[in-house]
């Protein structure tokens, strides 16, 4: 692969406050994918560099429990119109580094946004329960506190959704926030950062530590670090959960995915297709919530696949700053070499290719990394293409003969982070949600991405831990209970103390 020389930039750290190179002396290319050219060098932390971000957060969060609801309350909302602000700037930041269009990028930070303004409700979320005359003289009552300090782990597909659907919760409920952004596009997390500190945040609050798999480690077994949020692969939620957890911290890891959508003969094909599409190839089918898996239905197939066949050839493939384009690059090569191995494995065994993107090249971009819309038609369980999550704009059509083997199938894969139907039929819907064992349903929405007030996460191998993201249960994961028993007595009478079990 030949690179085109371009100038780059040095993305640094951001700890306690101010931008910083660190200590360690290892840095890691940074690529645009739309052109396969080199745009930064970010700076990896070492041992010392870790030590002083969770020192800078022990000392921070102590501070930042103590402030008042109401000031912490001032600078989410302030930090919700700086993030809005800078739309702009953050998509093209996601763009050159991930090479997702422009107009998804801004959808990612419009999402993530949601979360945010839930956040600033974060006095109604924190009231505690009272209860007056529990026995006799004895009131007691119950609030939340923050564990301290935590950290966040994210993937490369949303560099700004998912920090903001971690940092904003944790930092509302009285945290100290670390994140680890991915190697891939670390640049939007430093601008997130210097919009907390413009916002009021104190120092030291929200700090960004780039690095690696030894960076990784060292917030997993730190004893200072009190939690862990992760969304990544599955191999690896399941990694980061069992060593944090052996290491005595809370922890919630999100793993992948292997969406299904069942389509049955009553749905409005039309719409139908043109939904597997978007949520099959927005974003190259990088992400989590994609729906990588058609699950056709009797008669419904053939015109089905027809459809959406029609909807991916005329998928615009380009530059992801191009006004018209729909969807850009894969993350890297490595990523493109995966994605041909598991469609050509397919074709191999005999699934129909039906649309093949192995091959294409988008003019004036002959050395980003590329890969079109992909069908592929008759899928066995049994192939690499069904079983593997492809994290590529690949959609793979299942056919079966009702509802019933439809639901069988989608239960009997190992992930459980979306689905979902389309369908007239009201009472199919309500079958298909109450027996997919799944955590997110849509039906006629083909990407059921909660909305903030709700939470997301998945069942099975999507999720390991037992919170799901942001929401209530964000709330939950980022606090500890506490329950207080109080009396009061006055000085004259007898204090009731008893050898006995203390009763009614």
């Amino acid at each position: 692969m030949t690179t085109t020389a371009t100038a780059t930039t040095t993305i640094n750290h951001f700890l306690n406050g101010e931008e910083t190179a660190g200590k360690g002396d290892r840095t890691q290319q940074v690529f645009n994918p739309a052109t396969g050219a080199v745009s930064g060098e970010l700076r990896l932390a070492n041992r010392e560099d870790l030590e002083t971000a969770v020192a800078a957060a022990r000392k921070a969060a102590n501070v930042w429990n103590d402030i008042s609801l109401a000031k912490r309350t001032a600078v989410l909302f302030k930090f919700r119109e700086l993030v809005a602000a800078h739309v702009d700037e953050l998509a093209a930041l996601i763009t050159a580094e991930h090479g997702k269009v422009l107009s998804d990028a801004k959808g990612e930070i419009g999402r993530g946004l949601e979360v945010v303004e839930f956040a600033c409700g974060i006095p109604q979320l924190l009231k505690g329960d009272y209860s007056d005359q529990a026995s006799t003289g004895i009131d007691v009552f119950s609030f939340r506190q923050p564990l301290g300090v935590v950290a966040g782990i994210t993937p490369f597909n949303f560099p700004v959704m998912v920090p903001l659907w971690m940092a904003p919760m944790a930092i509302a409920t009285g945290n100290a926030f670390i994140l680890k952004p991915s190697e891939r596009d670390p640049s939007a997390s430093i601008l997130l950062a210097k919009l907390w500190k413009q916002a009021g945040l104190p120092d030291g609050v929200f700090q960004v530590l780039h690095g690696d798999k030894e960076t990784v480690d060292g917030l997993l077994t730190h004893p200072d670090i009190d939690g862990i949020s992760f969304v990544g692969s599955t191999p690896i939620a399941k990694y980061v959960h069992e060593t944090a957890t052996a290491h005595g911290k809370r922890v919630q890891a999100l793993g992948g995915a292997k969406n299904h959508a069942i389509i049955l003969p009553d749905a409005d094909l039309d719409n139908a297709a043109d939904h597997l599409a978007a949520a099959a190839f927005g974003s190259a089918g990088e992400r989590c919530m994609a729906i990588s898996v058609a699950v056709a239905v009797g008669e419904a197939a053939d015109e089905l696949v027809k459809k959406v066949q029609q909807r991916a050839e005329a998928v615009k493939v380009a530059n992801g700053t191009e006004a018209d384009a729909e969807m850009g690059p894969v993350i890297t090569p490595a990523s493109k070499s995966r994605i041909v191995k598991i469609v050509s494995e397919a074709a191999d065994a005999g699934a129909a290719l039906v649309v093949d993107g192995r091959d294409l090249v988008v003019e004036g971009h002959e050395d980003g990394f590329w890969v079109g819309p992909t069908v592929i038609d008759h899928v066995r369980t049994e192939m690499s293409a069904y079983s593997e999550e492809i994290f590529g704009p690949v959609l793979a059509v299942v056919r079966v003969a009702d509802l019933d083997e439809g639901i069988k199938l989608i239960n009997a894969n190992p992930y459980g982070n979306g689905t979902a139907i389309f369908t007239s039929s009201g009472a199919a819907a309500r079958k298909f949600q109450r027996s997919v064992t799944v955590g997110m349903i849509g039906v006629n929405v083909p990407i059921p991405v909660p909305v903030a007030y709700h939470s997301f996460g998945g069942w099975k191998s999507s999720l390991f831990g037992d919170k799901h993201i942001y929401g209530e249960e964000g709330v939950s994961f980022y606090t500890r209970g506490k329950v207080v028993t109080s009396r009061w007595p006055e000085p004259t009478h007898a204090s009731g103390a008893s050898y006995n079990f203390p009763s009614n």
